[in-house]
């Protein structure tokens, strides 16, 4: 179900390091949409998402989560925030099974409900025949799998995953982007990077497309393609038609 107010409200963000990385940026994700968040490398999307998860302080401008201001409470924007990075962060010497009970006791979930919850995670990321093994073995795919599991322990609103699809063999990437349409399906946000732009045109309801650390576009793919001057060409020669001209303008 979806709601007025949207799932992520940014407004004038800012963020510096030797140089702007992230430069007045306003943007809006809708509740209940699937939203791709794309741009070359160095564009500032890393830094845009690590800001709404609550990993960096801004220097100027707004985070606004389903309403709550996120930089004057930080604790409640995180309780319907998860984070996915493209480098699983797990701990190798626990199992799937025991990973999600610790990340749900984290959330002071109670422990009934954290092995119902950690056991339907498992079997719906097809982890169950490792579910007591130790993570430290594990390859790629299953390490993504199992911290998309802690992500989704608390039952977040809002997923932010930045390359949550690379490295992965097309059977994992597969069953991890099953879980996120479906997450979509039941009423939650997704807002996703990726450089596997045939990803963003399947999956993606909305586009955003970044630069030097601004958006430069944003729209559904028609959307896009009809600002390119693209019509029924694919995601690829639109965005690289897009970030193309922002270089020649800038």
């Amino acid at each position: 179900m979806t709601t007025t107010t949207p799932a992520l409200l940014l407004k004038g963000l800012t963020k510096t390091f030797d140089r702007p990385a992230v430069d007045g940026l306003d943007l809006t994700v809708r509740a209940g949409e699937f939203y791709g968040l794309l741009g070359p490398n160095g564009a500032g999307k890393t830094t845009t998402l690590r800001i709404v998860a609550g990993l960096l302080r801004p220097d100027a401008g707004s985070v606004s989560v389903f309403g709550t201001d996120a930089l004057a409470d930080p604790v409640a924007a995180k309780r319907v925030v998860a984070w996915v990075s493209d480098e699983p962060m797990i701990y190798d010497r626990l199992s799937p099974f025991e990973y999600l009970e610790f990340v749900a006791g984290l959330w002071n979930i109670d422990a009934a409900a954290a092995e119902t919850k950690a056991r339907h995670l498992i079997d719906w990321l097809g982890l169950g025949p490792h579910a007591h093994e130790r993570c430290q073995g594990f390859s790629k795919g299953m390490r993504q799998k199992v911290a998309l599991a802690g992500a989704l322990v608390h039952d977040p609103r809002l997923i932010i995953l930045d390359e949550p699809l690379t490295g992965l063999d097309a059977g994992s990437a597969r069953q991890v982007k099953d879980v996120l349409a479906e997450r979509v399906r039941a009423g939650g946000t997704v807002i996703m990077t990726t450089h596997i732009l045939e990803v963003a045109e399947r999956m993606a309801e909305r586009i955003g497309v970044i630069a030097d650390g601004r958006l430069i576009a944003e729209g559904t793919l028609e959307e896009l393609r009809r600002e390119a001057g693209r019509d029924g060409t694919s995601l690829e020669d639109v965005f690289l038609d897009l970030v193309a001209a922002r270089s020649a303008a800038a």
